[in-house]
Formats: C-alpha cells, structure tokens, sequence
C-alpha cells in the first residue's frame, strides 16, 4: 500500500465529506450580522467595514459568476465559496495530523507497516473530521463571511512549513518559506489570523537549521518569533501606510505638489531600496538576509490587494466605508480608529474619573488644495490607573456586570487583583473556555450567554457532573431541553484530545510545543489582545476558531495513543483499526449526530426575507432611518444585489456622525435621489461639529427646526460657545422644536389622503431628547426641515427610541418602519404604543411580507428566533388597532395569518411577554378556546421554566436568573387576572394555584 497516495486519496476523501456536509446546510440566502454587507461589497466592489477584507471580495465576486445571472443565487454561491474553503481546509488539516504522526511513528527510511498506515490516515481522519463537525467552525463554513477563508489560509501556512520542515535539507526547499510569505500577505487581505501562526513556524524553522538547542535558544526563537509578528503587524500593515501618507503631506503641503505624489515616491523609494537590499545580499552570499528580503517583498506583493480599497474608494460606490481615497482616509481605515481604542497594558478602571484631555498627533483630512487639520487625537486624562486593564468600560451596563461579576461594592475601586481576576474567570474562563467547551464537550442552549447558567453555558451531558458546576439538573425546561443546540458529547472529544496532547508531549516534545503556541496564540493570546468587554451584542467563539483547529490535531493524535497503550497485545494493524474507529464514534461521529440539526440552515430565509418586510413596509421614495448590524446589512445586501426597492434610501444611523457618509447620502445611489441635506461638506467635516451642546437660552417658544438648522450652521460669533481648549463650537440653545405644516404639501404628497385632511396639525411640536447635537443628529434635522413632506420618512421599528431624536409622538406603525405623520399628537396612544397606520400595516402584512420559513425550517438562529418575537409583536401591534377601529373581521383574518406563519414554539422567556398579549386579543375578539390554549401554553412554559430556576437557586442558595423569573411572574399573574376578566374560572383558578406555588419558590429572595 502506497502511503503518498493513501494520504492523497483519504485527504481528499475529508474534502468531499466535509464540503458536502457543508452545502446540505448551507444558508440559502444571506444571513444576518456582516453577511449582507460583504455579499453586497464582493458583488459590486464596494468598501466594506474596517479594516476591510479586499481579497475576501475579490474571491467571492468570482464564486458570484457561478449565479448565471440570477440575483436570487448569488448569495447561494457566495456561502457556497465558504463551503469550499472550508472543506479544503480540513483536506490540509487532514495533511498536517498525518504528517506529525508520521514524523513520531516512522524513522527517516523506514517502511511504513500496515498498522502504522492505519494510525497515521485514522489519526487524520479523527482530528480532520471532528474540527469539520465542530460548533464554531461549522457555523463560519455555511455563511458569507472571512472567518472560512481566514481558517484555510491558516491552514494552508501551518501545512506548508511541515512541507518545508519535510524537504529543508533538499535543494531550494526555502521556496516553501518564500511560498509561505505570500500567503500570509494575501491574509491580511482577509483576516489577520494567518499571522499568529508566526511564533510556531519560528520553531519548526529553529529546530530543524539549528544542530543543538537550548533553553536560551528558544527563549530567543519565541522572542524573534513575536518580533517577525510585530514587524508584520505593525511595520508593514501599519507603518508601511503610515510612512507613504506622512510622505504625501509633505510633498502637497509643502512642496504644493497633487494628492498621492508623496506616496508615489515613498514607493518608489521603498522598491529601490528593496532591490538594492536583495541584491546586496546575494552578491555577499547573505541567506538569511536574501530570505528575509524576499519574504518581506512577497509578504508586500499580497498585502497589495488592498489596492482595490483605494481604487473602488476612488468609484464612490453606495457601500463607501470610511471613504479610504487617500493617504490618511486610507490609513485611519486600517487602524480602525472609527472603533476606538482598548487599553491593553495600562489604562483606567471602570469608576476612574476623567480629570482631563490630554493631545495627541494631528488629525489630517483631504481638503481641496491640501491636507487640511482635523483636529488633534484625543485621550482622557484619569485619577487614578492600572496596569493591565482588563475592567476599563463605563458604557451603559458595563460597570454593573463588573461588579456585580467580581462581588465588589458599589464605591470599591478595582485592583490589579481584581483586574486580573476578571481576565481570568470572565475574558479566559467564561468568553474563551465557554466557546472552547462548546466545541469539544457539549452545548446547553443557543441563548446568548451573559454570565448566568442556564442560557449558552457548556454541558457535559452527564447529569451529576452538570449539577455540580450549574446546580440542580433534574428538571431541564424547554429552553434547554428542546433547543437544537442542546449538544452532548459527554467530553469525549475533549478526552481524546487531552489523551492526544499527553501523548504528543511525551513522544515529540518539540513539535507537541509548536502546535502548543500555534493553540496559545489563536487562543488565549486574542484574549488579551482584544481584551473584551461584557454584554457582547452576539456570542464572539469564531475569534477563537483557530486555537479550536489546533486542538483538532491532538484528538487525531490521540487515536495512535489508544492504539499504543490499550490495545497493546493486539497485532498492530488490529488495534489500529479498533482506535480509530473509537476515535470515529469518540468525536467526529457524536459531533455530527449532535450538532446538525443546530447547523442545518438549509430552509431558513429570516434574514432575507425580513430585509424585504423592511423595505416593504416604506412607500415609494422613503427614507428609512436604521441603526444596528441586521436592521441594516440585510437591506444592504436585498437592495444592492437582489435590486429590491432601490427608490429607498437606507440611512444608518450608527454611521451618521461620519462625514463620509453624510457625503454619501448627498449623491444619488441606485434609484434613489440625494437626500435634502442643505449643509456644505465644510460645515461638517471631520473635526467641524462633531459634537454641539446644549445651552439653555430659556427661550419659551419652540423653534422653527429650518432656523435650529441655521444656527447650528452659523459661523457668527452668537452661534458659538467657548471650550476649555480655547476652541469655539456652536451650541443648540433650546430642545423646543417645530415644523410648521403646510396642509397642501401633505396631501400634494400622499402622506396624508384628502378625506384626512382634518387629522393634519398645523405643525409638528417636540422636545429634543438629548444634551447635545452630533452631525448626524444635525443632519436629520437637515433633511427633516428641507424634505417638505416630498420623501415619506421612516424609523425601522428596531431603533432605539433615544434615537427618534423626540418625534415619538408622530411616529406611526406601518409594519416593520414607523412613518413621520403630521397629525395632531395623540399623547395617550403613544405611550401605549397605539400609533399604527392601520390600512397601510395591514395591506403590508397580509399581502407583501414575506416570512422566511420560520414555521417549516429545520432549524432558526438565535437572530432568527428573535425576530418571531419581533413579528409577533407586529402583529398584536396590528390586530389591536383593527380590534379599536371596530374591523373585527380583518383582525380575524390577521389572526389566522400569525398562525399560519409565526412558529407556535416558545424560544426563550422573551416570548412570552408576545404570547400574553395574542391570547389577550384573542378574548376580544371572542375566541376564547385559542386563547385558553394560548394561556395554557404560556404558562406550561413558564412553570417549566420558572421550575429550572427555582431548583438551581434553591441547590445554590442564591437566586439565579431574576429578570426571567420577575418577568415570568409578571406574565403569569397578567394571564390569571386575563383568565378571571374573559370568566374562564376553572383556568383561572388553576393559574392562580400554579402562580402561587412559583411565587412561593420564590418568596426568600424578594423582599416585600
């Protein structure tokens, strides 16, 4: 038997296994968070978000030719490019555990027997398919976005210096190196994970050109290892860019030459000089320096795809982030400084006051002539400080997690010992070893965790084990018990893998410690580099994938220790064979039976079809204000690729205090004119309003907003205040707002019919709801004052209501937007959340949503499932306002559409606040059997529910889960007094005695 091509054929063998797995559950359409934007990005060539991913785009642009032409298919084969890289990275897994059991099993010459054949191809076989199967990795693999691709180029980098490691004492063996170089450079046009491979390929390099080692020449190596990775990071993604735009500022400002001169030459200089160093070294015989050089210029070569950021920049394409089209857009793109600073080695605590403002480097900006000052860079000055910071955000919620996470006291100001505490059991114990148990032990739920234990924790499966860690286990609720994603593995793959790491340590130390820092600085070395905050808008376990594939190498590895030590007095080829297929069932088999019907997106269309809903839900030529991820990559992705509504315009509010986007919502993008922004791009370039404050003018009377406008835009000393760095701003002297309407326009418009003329009020009165104006606040008043009721104006329904700016009280229901409607204000209905234009919301939900398979897919997200909260809310929203118009026949009808399309089954406690309110519509309406059921159902899942959590804080003897169990409690006493109101006596009683005996469970941790 052949080994090379036993190796081939069984390498490719876990291509086809996994790629296959990967298209039968492949997401069908987009798929929420970045997905939308980089589908719409890679089709159209557009700037995606910081720091970019230029090779990504060009990549999945080529799988997009495949669609034939069909708008529909293209994100179908975009996820379908992930599928594939995704597949070939565990073909090159497969080929790195062959090739390190190979180097401990056979000698240098020796035949491979047929019992060493059967472990090395089992041991890849276990470690390649149980990565395939693993939870992080295989939800990156069926999607749109970097991390799969990221994954493969790590995969191909880690394979490629075993290949040179295999060949080193060949001739020209070194061009593995060289080839190893250029895909790291091509990396970084994808992800910059490639790199953290660097410390590990140091020592395969140091171990195999260096005849003696020793502790001193590997504390050395682990130093030059991290100083390559450094140079990389900084000196060539970095400073590279940072040394061509300095250089450009010199040659415009000073020497008056165009925009790019300067980095034209830099080029120029830094090419001769890359020239002149290479052939220098070949002409004195400098190896190292040659290598090093050519490494440096491959490196540079694939780094070069981010040329296509500035050359697309350039086109002003509708998806322009950050506008990199010049030197210093270009540079602050790549230092994501729109994301702010983390403070890594030393900065404030939480609860340390600001004391002041301390300058940094100038900020530049492209003017017309030059670059112009944008203002200096900024940090905060503090009392007091720390080194390694790990507790450092005063966001909303953040100082209450930490806390209440490290038992502090409210005036208690943290320590180094507290700081270190909460990196190791928050950031390493909760956000790293939660994810990496995930993968290899078992899932409780797919509930996004935030600290508790009963929603995203681990499981082992073993019940005693699990109650000793997240307390009494007897009475799993539904939560749990029915979630897809309640995996178990009962630790087997991790066994296999610890077995593995024994194992590998003890008979190849040396290349057992490179796939240890390979696993250390995908791992816990992004820990302390991202240094996370708590509360995360979604689970973070793809950063970590990485250290997840280098553990996939010690369960392949652990099939030839069961083979050597259990199964010792069997002939070789016999026990080889008995290991491996315990390795089979042990991991990759369990991890398949487990987790695909968690991973099976196959039938699901949520995301795509709620993007649809959203821009349905706009009349023609609408504005539609969103503000976060998937209230507005999915209509990216719907309106750029699949042409759906293009006379919207979709404004993200999250990206309106930027002056670049503020420029693009002034040109016209696809068939939707610029929007009625009136101010010059001067008037709020970077630097120029960024923030103007509120001083009270005691002015009685509410404003004319054109005049508000006027004055915010005013150079006149009146306008502007002074700051304590002697600078002046304008400032906002009244929060009294108006917008006189003029009834003609309105109706001239269509946003009000004639026969409606009389609910017209002769202006829009509001209260601003902030103590300062940032640009995109001031740009919103901008469009407001101008628009003149010609564009109807929209908020999706997912903004927060800070972010209506005060204009809650106009602001009408159509579905999932609300309109800005000039009618008289209805105060009482507003804050019942009873403003619905009913025949607009009703025509839009009954004839043009769409609703994504939410009754028949095989399984919903977490994103998914929330949004059955969010459509269920719409329609309690809509048969409420048809019930108080007095159509009950419409409500009816309404009511068998949220059967027909809303799934039945309770996700989460969220739910059930939806549930409540339909069976509280479905006694108005007199259908008093379904909502009985209704009832009878909610509160079956709240006693289960409330019954989990009752038995963990009783074994715990501590309240666990006390906003789900004040909620639950709340719910059900609401549907006890609903039951008593319609006279459903007997369900009433019941439900109070059921509401009793929970509220008793209960009682020791409230106090009255």
């Amino acid at each position: 038997m052949n080994y090379t091509k036993t190796n081939n054929i069984a390498g490719w063998a876990c291509f086809v296994i996994a790629t296959l797995s990967y298209v039968l559950t492949l997401e069908p359409s987009v798929s929420f968070w970045d997905c939308g934007e980089f589908i719409a990005s890679a089709l159209r060539m557009q700037v995606v978000h910081q720091p970019g991913a230029p090779l990504f785009l060009m990549i999945q642009r080529f799988f997009s030719i495949f669609a034939g032409g069909d708008l529909t298919k293209i994100a179908w084969w975009m996820n379908f490019g992930s599928a594939a890289a995704s597949g070939a990275t565990i073909l090159f897994l497969f080929w790195t555990i062959t090739a390190l059991a190979k180097k401990v099993l056979i000698k240098p010459g020796e035949t491979i027997s047929t019992g060493n054949m059967v472990s090395i191809i089992g041991a890849g076989l276990v470690g390649a398919l149980a990565y395939t199967y693993s939870d992080s990795f295989w939800f990156s693999a069926v999607e749109s976005e970097v991390y799969a691709l990221s994954s493969l180029f790590t995969a191909i980098v880690f394979w490629a210096i075993l290949k040179w490691e295999a060949h080193a004492d060949e001739p020209r063996a070194d061009r593995w190196l060289l080839f190893i170089a250029y895909i790291m450079g091509l990396s970084i046009g994808i992800h910059l994970l490639n790199l953290l491979t660097v410390p590990a390929i140091a020592f395969v390099y140091y171990f195999k050109r260096f005849k003696t080692h020793t502790t001193s020449g590997m504390f050395k190596t682990f130093l030059v290892g991290c100083l390559i990775l450094g140079i990389i990071q900084y000196g060539v993604i970095q400073y590279l860019v940072s040394f061509g735009a300095y250089f450009d500022l010199f040659f415009v400002n000073t020497l008056g030459l165009g925009f790019g001169t300067g980095v034209l030459f830099f080029a120029v200089l830094l090419i001769g000089a890359l020239v002149w160093g290479i052939r220098y070294s070949i002409k004195h015989q400098m190896k190292i320096l040659n290598l090093s050089l050519l490494s440096l210029v491959l490196i540079i070569f694939g780094y070069a795809s981010f040329a296509m950021i500035i050359i697309r920049a350039k086109a002003d394409p509708n998806l322009n982030n950050s506008d990199p089209d010049n030197a210093f857009s270009f540079l602050s793109y790549l230092n994501r400084e729109q994301y702010g600073d983390r403070p890594l080695l030393f900065g404030p605590n939480f609860n340390s006051e600001k004391t002041g403002i301390e300058e940094g480097k100038t900020l530049y900006r492209k003017g017309k002539e030059k670059y112009e000052s944008a203002g200096k860079k900024t940090d905060y000055k503090y009392d007091s400080t720390t080194p390694l910071p790990r507790m450092y955000s005063d966001q909303g919620g953040h100082p209450e997690f930490y806390k209440e996470w490290m038992r502090m006291a409210d005036d208690q100001k943290p320590t180094l010992i507290h700081n270190v505490g909460f990196l190791f059991s928050y950031q390493i114990g909760y956000m790293y070893m939660r994810y990496f148990f995930w993968n290899f032990v078992g899932r409780q739920n797919d509930e996004q965790g935030q600290g508790s234990t009963f929603e995203g924790n681990w499981i082992t499966g073993v019940k005693a084990l699990d109650a000793a860690r997240l307390g009494n286990q007897d009475n799993l609720p539904p939560s749990i018990k029915e979630s897809n994603a309640h995996n178990k593995f009962y630790g087997l793959p991790l066994i296999l893998g610890l077995i593995g790491i024994f194992w590998h340590f003890k008979r190849d130390a040396r290349n057992a410690g490179i796939v240890g820092l390979l696993f250390f600085f995908t791992g816990i070395a992004i820990v302390l580099y991202l240094n996370q905050k708590p509360l995360e808008p979604r689970e973070r376990d793809y950063a970590y994938a990485g250290s997840f594939y280098a553990y996939a190498i010690w369960i392949g590895l652990g099939v030839i220790a069961l083979r050597e030590w259990l199964f010792k007095k069997l002939s070789p080829a016999t026990g080889a064979g008995i290991a491996v297929v315990i390795g089979l069932f042990a991991a990759p088999v369990i991890m398949a039976a487990e987790g695909w019907d968690d991973h099976d997106r196959s039938t699901k269309l949520v995301a795509h079809d709620i993007a649809y809903d959203y821009l349905q839900s706009c009349a023609p030529n609408a504005i539609i204000f969103t503000y976060g991820d998937n209230d507005t990559y999915p209509l990216w992705y719907i309106q750029e690729v699949e042409n759906v509504r293009p006379d919207v315009r979709i404004v993200n509010l999250s990206l309106f205090d930027t002056d670049w986007y503020i420029n693009g919502m002034k040109q016209k993008q696809n068939e939707s004119a610029p929007l009625p922004i009136s101010m010059k791009e001067e008037q709020y370039v970077q630097g120029n309003r960024d923030v103007m404050y509120y001083q009270d003018y005691k002015i009685a009377q509410s404003q004319e907003l054109k005049d508000v406008v006027d004055f915010l835009l005013s150079d006149a000393e009146e306008a502007k205040i002074s700051l304590q760095d002697g600078s002046k701003t304008n400032f906002i002297p009244t929060k009294k707002f108006k917008i006189t309407v003029n009834p003609e326009e309105v109706i001239a418009s269509g946003t009000v019919p004639a026969s409606q003329r009389d609910r017209i009020a002769p202006e829009i009165d509001w209260t601003f709801n902030k103590n300062y104006v940032t640009k995109g606040s001031l740009a919103m008043f901008d469009i407001l004052a101008h628009n003149k009721w010609k564009r109807p104006i929209y908020f999706a329904t997912t903004v927060p209501s800070e972010q209506f700016n005060g204009l809650d009280n106009y602001l009408y229901n159509e579905g999932l937007a609300l309109r800005l409607m000039p009618f008289k204000p209805d105060t009482a209905a507003a804050e019942r959340g009873e403003l619905v234009n009913t025949d607009a919301m009703y025509n839009h939900v009954m004839n043009k949503f769409r609703w994504g398979n939410m009754t028949t897919a095989k399984y919903l997200d977490p994103q998914s499932s929330d949004d059955t909260f969010i459509m269920t809310s719409m329609f309690n929203n809509l048969i409420s306002a048809l019930i108080r118009e007095g159509r009950t026949a419409d409500a009816l009808k309404a009511v068998a559409k949220y059967e027909q399309v809303i799934p039945k089954k309770f996700y989460s406690m969220n739910s059930v606040i939806g549930k409540y309110y339909m069976a509280e519509n479905l006694y108005t309406l007199n259908q008093t059997n379904k909502a009985n059921e209704l009832v009878k159902a909610t509160a079956d899942f709240i006693k289960k529910e409330l019954t989990y959590l009752a038995d963990i804080s009783q074994s715990k003897n501590s309240l666990t889960g006390s906003q789900n169990v004040q909620r639950g409690l709340y719910i059900f006493n609401m549907m006890v007094q609903a039951a008593a109101k319609n006279n459903q006596t007997k369900l009433s009683t019941q439900l109070e005695k059921d509401f009793m005996a929970l509220q008793s469970r209960f009682a020791m941790y409230f106090s009255e």
